[in-house]
């Protein structure tokens, strides 16, 4: 089982995220791809601005693509680094990004599964260099570790006045 540690992704991180998951959908002519961890938290999306409930989605992805480990093992492998579910209309292609986090893509009949793939593999490697820089910083220490001093602290309910 892969456990997934704190992270914190700055805007600039969180940038170049967007760039690469950009550049994927342009190539790849898929629809809409979701950044997951392991645990099925959304990290990072970008795609067609559509009514997608990407909790749930996320969620269930992220659930897939653990359960699918069984039946890795069963053939001797560690896990699948790819899965592929084909839709009338649309399809779906989760892929490995790293120990920690996979990518999800939708698409359509605008593009192939192939190039899907081709695509994902090369977004994969990008984010996941990301995600490795983002994970070897120090954690941060400072403001938000000291507690208040006492100009900074106020009731957090305001006295009524009779």
């Amino acid at each position: 089982m892969t456990k997934v540690r704190d992270m914190v992704i700055q805007e600039n991180d969180a940038t170049r995220i967007r760039e690469i998951l950009q550049r994927f959908l342009s190539e790849s002519a898929a629809i809409e791809a979701l950044l997951i961890d392991r645990s099925g938290q959304l990290l990072a999306m970008d795609g067609v601005a559509r009514a997608l409930d990407t909790v749930s989605i996320s969620a269930l992805a992220a659930a897939a693509f653990s359960s699918t480990s069984a039946m890795a093992q069963l053939l001797g492998e560690t896990e699948f680094t790819v899965l592929f579910h084909e839709g009338i209309k649309q399809s779906i292609h989760v892929s490995t990004v790293d120990e920690e986090a996979i990518l999800l893509a939708i698409f359509d009949e605008r593009t192939t599964v192939g190039m899907v793939r081709l695509f994902a593999k090369e977004a994969g490697k990008g984010v996941a260099a990301v995600l490795a820089e983002t994970r070897s910083r120090p954690k941060r220490t400072g403001e938000f570790a000291t507690p208040l001093r006492p100009g900074e602290v106020r009731p957090s309910r305001e006295p009524r006045l009779p």
